[in-house]
C-alpha cells in the first residue's frame, strides 16, 4: 500500500514539475497537497514546509523532500475534508428561514461578525 501511495504522490508532484527535474516551486506545495484530497490550511501547509526542511522561503522542494512527508500524511489520514454530514448541518443551522438557501448577505454576516 505504501508504493501505492508513493505512486500516487508522485504522480501529483509531477504535474507541477514544470522543468522535470523533480522539483517544484515551494508556493505550490499547497496545491499539489489539495489535489491529493488533503485540505490543510495555510498554516498548516507552513508546517508540513517545516517538515521538508526548505532551506530558502520562495526556493524549490525535491521530490525527495516531499514525498515521505506527504506518505506519512496520507497514511495517517491527515487534513481529510469534513464530512458532508457535518456541513450540511452547518448550513441548516444559518438557515433560519428552513428554505434551503441563505442570503449573500446573511451569509457575509455570519462569516464575519459571528
Amino acid at each position: 500500500i505504501v508504493a501505492e501511495i508513493e505512486k500516487k504522490i508522485t504522480e501529483a508532484f509531477e504535474v507541477f514539475d514544470r522543468e522535470s527535474n523533480k522539483t517544484v516551486d515551494v508556493r505550490e506545495i499547497g496545491c499539489i497537497v489539495r489535489s491529493l484530497g488533503c485540505f490543510p490550511n495555510e498554516a498548516e501547509v507552513q508546517e508540513l514546509l517545516a517538515q521538508m526542511e526548505v532551506e530558502e522561503p520562495g526556493g524549490f522542494i525535491h521530490l525527495e523532500q516531499f514525498l515521505p512527508v506527504m506518505t506519512k500524511v496520507l497514511l495517517e489520514r491527515r487534513f481529510w475534508p469534513i464530512p458532508e454530514d457535518v456541513i450540511l448541518h452547518a448550513f441548516e443551522a444559518l438557515d433560519e428561514n428552513k428554505c434551503g438557501c441563505i442570503t449573500k448577505e446573511d451569509l457575509v454576516k455570519h462569516l464575519t461578525e459571528e
